[in-house]
């Protein structure tokens, strides 16, 4: 295959840019949609995650009042059978031992008690930042199913023209040697408008509008040599680059 002129690579490159440039405006149909879509998701995935420590942290809650109620079941037992024994006593020690017993299990039951409300307290705010949780999760998930659909229904009206647009990309990429494709590439990665290959208009740089000065308009007008703006680093082509042969210079 005969190696293509400057002309040539200049033509392919400016036109594999209209082809690009056509599917960015069907992205730019969608919007911030797809990536309102992943935050969504990823959103949600950790609400999900909080939801369920949540609920761990209320059962774990509800689990250690039902250890102090028994507690204090234990020690309501206790005090009835203490006090059956103090009845019966024989001596002081006897009795005095019975009294200790008795002390340490009101105790008991006093702390149980505290415990049981602490953990109340701390359980009714958690299931209030579990209640409000669940909320936020089911309308991020409604937010969701919205975008989806929408997305879904612009994704249908462009899914034919990106197709065909991805297949002549490939085809316009085919034709440019490596080298120069990396470069085109790495250029267009750079710019959010994703332009790599632009026109001169009004004697400036159709990429980043600085001028361009006239002798060098002149070297970009006989495509001679592929010449990048010296301000932004894209490819600079002259606006009839498809449609004329190249501007010869005068002798």
């Amino acid at each position: 295959m005969a190696e293509l002129t400057v002309e040539e690579k200049l033509k392919s490159l400016y036109e594999l840019q209209l082809i690009d440039s056509q599917t960015d405006e069907l992205e730019i149909l969608k919007g911030e949609l797809p990536m309102e879509v992943r935050d969504l998701e990823d959103e949600i995935v950790g609400l999900e995650t909080r939801f369920r420590r949540l609920q761990e942290n209320v059962e774990d809650l509800e689990g250690e009042i039902s250890r102090y109620e028994s507690n204090i079941a234990e020690s309501n037992a206790l005090i009835a059978r203490y006090e059956k024994q103090a009845d019966n006593v024989k001596n002081n020690r006897e009795y005095e031992a019975l009294t200790k017993e008795l002390e340490m299990q009101r105790l008991d039951i006093q702390l149980s008690e505290k415990k049981i409300r602490e953990a109340k307290v701390n359980m009714e705010a958690k299931q209030g930042t579990l209640t409000a949780t669940e909320e936020r999760l089911n309308a991020k998930k409604a937010d969701l199913e919205r975008k989806k659909v929408e997305l879904q229904s612009i994704q249908e009206k462009t899914e034919k023209d990106e197709e065909k647009l991805r297949k002549k990309s490939d085809k316009a990429r085919k034709k440019i040697e490596e080298r120069l494709l990396k470069a085109y590439n790495k250029i267009r990665g750079s710019y959010r408008n994703g332009l790599a290959v632009v026109t001169v208009e009004r004697d400036s740089c159709g990429g980043c509008f600085n001028q361009v000065p006239p002798q060098l308009q002149l070297e970009i007008g006989m495509r001679k040599k592929i010449i990048a703006c010296e301000h932004c680093g894209r490819i600079l082509v002259d606006q009839h680059i498809l449609e004329t042969e190249p501007v010869e210079s005068e002798s």
